[in-house]
């Protein structure tokens, strides 16, 4: 059996919560976990020797206690490891003599595993889909990730592809009170069962509900992930709100992790957290870019003609591209505005729209109509293999009205194309204007035609802007890059917060991970 030995003899304590898993399918190990509030580790042995245990064994949390595990069928043992004092939240597992520890898993003194519990929070599973990668990266350095957001389709996509385990909680972008106290309770459910060791919780209401309750659950690290400031184009007491909801996500987490340099600044400006505890990861964004893989230029004139054919595009026509969401905010009105002028001057000249029409702030339905009836406009609807778009594409617009680092930009450069931006928070960290693209006004269609009509004119500027926003994507936003920078911002935060985590040399001992 485990044993735990003292110089003292151990107090008698309380049976566990039922909420502590069982671990009995995991052959070979013990999983040890705090039960709140009781000062105790409570240890579950797995039934992986002749005789099978399902008693639960009480540790208590001091820097002398031992876990002894069996060594093998013969009732052998040996020392496991020690408990820190602090390990609330934590699960350690122990493989016996003859059990090899995970691929990549920290192996700490005593052959003990430490793996570092994250939980994402977002309000809709799409928000996911930008985190692409990291999983894999994070799991092959010593974390354990899991994801929370509404239920749905995405969210079903993001756990088989990434292979994390996720949590349905429904949350609604708008404001609805009843509705955002019910998803905090069960959200805050989830964190309790899964006992994080960060929460790292984005955009505006995942944001919010995310810290309440990572603060609610006890959890060390809460990291509040600022994609935007929605605040910026609301007036009135819409804007006074929003406002308070930013300034009380970020007096909730220990850090605030900022998409871009433009919305940090800002967000110090406007109070909604001090300098020192604001951060932004290298040059910016959500992710980087996986330039070198997934979003891979047309190599030449005849496979970009190629694959505006696939897409039933002329193989010769001038091809104006827009990704993202179909809604005012994002500027298509104004790009409507443009491409009027546009298309009467050139006649091979194509509109693509790729993404979703949302309900909320939706464009004009005589816009709408108009973009529907045009033959020479395509809408493709939400599809999320965006590099065979790209690669149709002479020049990409987004004309938002703000952003906070806008991920299609940066998709947009890596595969050589030039982008035509407003001069907004996070466009202008994304573009860098008269060398990879232009900014022009928020809110301006002619400032906007005028500047991706010198791009459809002049084949050379294109190529010449395309190929600089490449080359800055390769060197300011390759993935590995920004995934290394986001693990050291854990495990600096964790440091902070007290929280033992694995050390350098584990993972330098780690393979590499790749993308899935």
């Amino acid at each position: 059996m485990v044993a735990a030995r003292h110089r003292s003899d151990a107090p008698r304590t309380r049976r566990p919560p039922d909420a502590l898993p069982d671990v009995s399918h995991r052959p070979q190990a013990l999983e040890a976990r705090h039960a709140r509030g009781a000062g105790h580790l409570f240890a579950r042995v797995a039934p992986s020797h002749p005789k099978p245990w399902g008693r639960w064994h009480t540790l208590l949390t001091s820097p002398d206690w031992q876990v002894l595990l069996p060594n093998d069928a013969t009732g052998g043992r040996r020392a496991a490891a020690q408990i820190p004092a602090r390990t609330r939240g934590v699960a350690i597992s122990f493989p016996t003599t003859g059990s090899a520890a995970a691929p990549g898993a920290p192996a700490a003194r005593g052959g003990a595993v430490r793996r570092v519990r994250l939980v994402h929070v977002t309000t809709v599973p799409e928000t996911l889909l930008f985190l692409a990668g990291q999983p894999a990266f994070l799991h092959a350095r010593g974390f354990e990730v899991h994801a929370v957001s509404s239920p749905g389709p995405l969210l079903a996509k993001f756990a088989e592809d990434e292979g994390v385990e996720v949590h349905a909680v429904e949350m609604a972008r708008a404001i609805t009170p009843a509705r955002d106290l019910a998803a905090l309770v069960q959200l805050r459910r989830v964190l309790a069962r899964v006992r994080p060791d960060v929460v790292d919780a984005h955009t505006p209401k995942g944001g919010l509900l995310g810290m309440m309750a990572a603060r609610f659950a006890g959890v060390p690290v809460r990291i509040y992930h600022l994609h935007g400031l929605r605040y910026l184009t609301a007036h009135g007491a819409l804007r006074r709100v929003l406002l308070a909801t930013e300034r009380l996500a970020a007096a909730l987490a220990t850090r605030v992790v900022c998409v871009s340099h433009s919305v940090a600044a800002i967000a110090v400006r406007d109070g909604i957290a001090p300098r020192g505890k604001v951060k932004v990861l290298l040059g910016g964004s959500i992710n980087g870019v996986d330039a070198a893989g997934r979003f891979r230029p047309a190599p030449d004139d005849e496979a970009r003609r190629a694959a505006r054919a696939a897409l039933g595009l002329p193989p010769d026509a001038r091809v104006l591209g827009f990704v993202g969401r179909i809604v005012r905010e994002k500027g298509v009105v104004e790009l409507f505005e443009a491409w009027r002028a546009l298309r009467e001057e050139l006649p091979d000249l194509r509109l693509v729209l790729v993404g979703p029409r949302e309900p909320q702030d939706p464009i004009p339905p005589e816009v709408a109509a108009a973009l529907d009836a045009d033959p020479r406009v395509r809408c493709a609807g939400v599809d999320w293999d965006t590099p065979r778009w790209f690669r149709a594409m002479d020049v990409v617009a987004l004309p938002s009205w703000r952003e906070g680092f806008p991920v299609v930009p940066l998709e947009a450069a890596a595969m050589a194309l030039p982008v035509v931006a407003t001069r907004v928070p996070g466009c202008v960290d994304a573009v860098v204007d008269g060398v990879t693209g232009r900014l022009v006004p928020p809110r301006d269609p002619s400032a906007l035609a005028a500047a991706l009509r010198s791009y459809l004119a002049d084949p050379a500027l294109r190529a010449s802007h395309g190929a600089a926003a490449r080359g800055r994507v390769l060197a300011d936003f390759e993935q590995g890059r920004f995934w290394s920078a986001l693990r050291a911002e854990y495990l600096s935060a964790l440091a902070e917060a007290g929280v033992a985590a694995p050390s350098p040399e584990e993972d330098r001992a780690r393979p590499s991970a790749s993308r899935p």
